[in-house]
């Protein structure tokens, strides 16, 4: 069988992995483009979203789609009103001076990790999907002259993975939708742009610094519990998301929405391609060889903007 149905199958797992990925580094962008914080902690947001996924959908039983269901609605809530009160009660507490934020980020980080294995266990445990149903995909080559429709065996994928990459496309267009088209977002984008002004007008910036900081754990929990059905939640499974996170936020433009979803897109089918013809060390390998020739040469990344 030609290359062509092969490249299609890693393409689709690729997009997979860009949608999940896509929603956590919007989350880490949102919180460097308007706190100007690094938040290290961010992949363990991640690994907790997909640890209370789940515990939610094995208190609940029955069938799985509905305590998936909950978990999906719940998990991200409760993961942001946590990262909100780390906000007010830890980064508020430093003034968000960048170094400090940095050492503050890595103790939530050294926290979260170690009360979840404490309670959670050592053992990575998988979550049910509420579907998985195998779909065949069919694939176009010439034959006579004539295009020909058929079904190499083996070519195949799941509702769910499509699932996935139709949620995270629907979450991130309301994301920019909330951003560019509310008054929340609106004072959002004041506070990105100069604080100072933002309280000199009567904005409450340190609600805005903890909506936004709930807002990006929010994001990324909610990645881990789309993700979970496909992976399995384990107490150290945030370190990739985060480095792979960094990745796309420099790659695109640090605080860009825009050049984040598209970094993300450009890194998970790269990785997925990669992944499946090579090997997943390479793709790593490639990633960061990119993020040294963006620096390089362009150190505000694709979409960013050089500042003065």
């Amino acid at each position: 069988m030609e290359i062509g149905p092969y490249l299609m199958l890693a393409s689709l797992e690729g997009a997979v992995t860009a949608a999940v990925l896509a929603l956590t580094a919007v989350g880490l962008s949102l919180v460097f483009g308007v706190m100007r914080v690094v938040n290290v902690a961010h992949g363990e947001f991640f690994m907790l979203g997909a640890v209370l996924a789940w515990w939610i959908t094995s208190l609940i039983g029955g069938h799985p789609a509905l305590g998936f269901a909950v978990a999906l609605l719940v998990v991200p809530v409760l993961v942001g009103l946590l990262a909100a009160a780390a906000d007010m009660t830890v980064l508020k507490r430093v003034a968000y001076d960048p170094e400090r934020t940095i050492v503050a980020t890595i103790g939530i980080l050294y926290i979260l990790q170690q009360v979840t294995l404490m309670t959670y266990g050592a053992d990575a445990r998988p979550v049910e999907p509420p579907f998985n149903t195998r779909l065949a995909l069919p694939w176009v080559e010439f034959v006579g002259g004539k295009l020909q429709l058929y079904w190499p065996w083996g070519l195949s994928t799941t509702s769910y993975k499509l699932a996935v990459i139709g949620a995270a496309a629907g979450v991130l267009l309301g994301v920019w939708w909330g951003m560019t088209r509310t008054k929340v977002g609106l004072l959002m984008r004041a506070t990105q742009m100069d604080r100072d002004m933002a309280l000199a007008f009567g904005i409450p910036v340190e609600r805005v610094y903890a909506l936004v900081f709930g807002l990006g754990a929010g994001l990324a929990a909610m990645a881990a519990v789309l993700i979970v059905p496909i992976q399995q939640a384990h107490y150290l499974m945030g370190g990739d998301p985060l480095l792979l996170s960094f990745i796309v936020v420099i790659i695109g433009g640090l605080g860009s929405l825009p050049g984040t979803v598209v970094a993300a897109i450009l890194i998970g089918l790269s990785d997925g391609i990669i992944s499946v013809f090579f090997s997943p060390t390479l793709a790593k390998i490639l990633a960061t060889l990119l993020v040294a020739l963006v620096l390089v040469f362009r150190p505000q990344g694709l979409f960013g903007v050089r500042r003065a």
